[in-house]
């Protein structure tokens, strides 16, 4: 990656992609060493049956494989999913705030709760787990929606305009190509946004 892809690498801000990159070598170097915040799916490691586990050093604090971390209340046991309040990058940490003082509902136990004011969790607890981008916020999911977009793109290139099986040579005549082919795609989902037809802009025939 470092040899073919180096402005790449300088450039880019996220990565994304699916569990077959699950790897914490690469979640780590693509942080520590470039600073890409990685959108990776995430495979259950988890050998076992346990859904969550004890966040090390708090003792009503659990997550599950995902990365979800949620507080346990000291009166009744309830569990409830924190809520998420960035990553500091300066300390390499992700902030959890308390869910009954941030979305208002009652929690009996919010007065001796040890970590009602919230808490942060650093990267290195678990760095598949924990990236720079929480894997339960919104964020995380929005882009990680934009890689599925991509590929569906990138199927319409190989399926309807016959990439996959191409007698083309020579990168510039490829780039051509499938800039036209790009080009075609979007005027025809502009076209049916002007006639008023915005649920079938991704349709090619209909």
């Amino acid at each position: 990656m470092e040899e073919k892809q180096p402005k790449l690498l300088e450039t880019a801000e996220t990565m994304a992609g699916d569990r077959g990159y699950d790897d914490t070598k690469l979640i780590t170097k693509l942080w520590d060493t470039y600073k890409i915040k990685p959108i990776i799916d995430i495979r259950n490691m988890w050998k076992d049956p346990d859904k969550t586990r004890l966040l090390p050093g708090k003792e009503n604090v659990v997550y599950n494989y995902k990365g979800t971390v949620s507080c346990v209340c000291p009166e009744t046991g309830k569990q409830r999913e924190m809520c998420n309040g960035g990553f500091e990058k300066d300390r390499q940490k992700l902030k959890k705030l308390c869910p009954a003082k941030q979305m208002g509902v009652t929690c009996e136990g919010k007065a001796q709760c040890p970590v009602a004011q919230g808490l942060r969790i650093s990267l290195s607890e678990d760095r598949r787990i924990f990236t720079p981008i929480d894997r339960s916020s919104y964020k995380w999911k929005k882009e990680y929606n934009r890689r599925t977009a991509v590929e569906r793109v990138n199927s319409r290139l190989d399926t309807s305009f016959g990439f996959e099986l191409h007698t083309i040579r020579g990168m510039a005549k490829m780039k051509l190509r499938c800039g036209l082919a790009l080009c075609v795609m979007l005027a025809m989902a502009l076209g049916r946004i002007k006639e008023n037809q915005a649920e079938k802009m991704r349709s090619l025939v209909s």
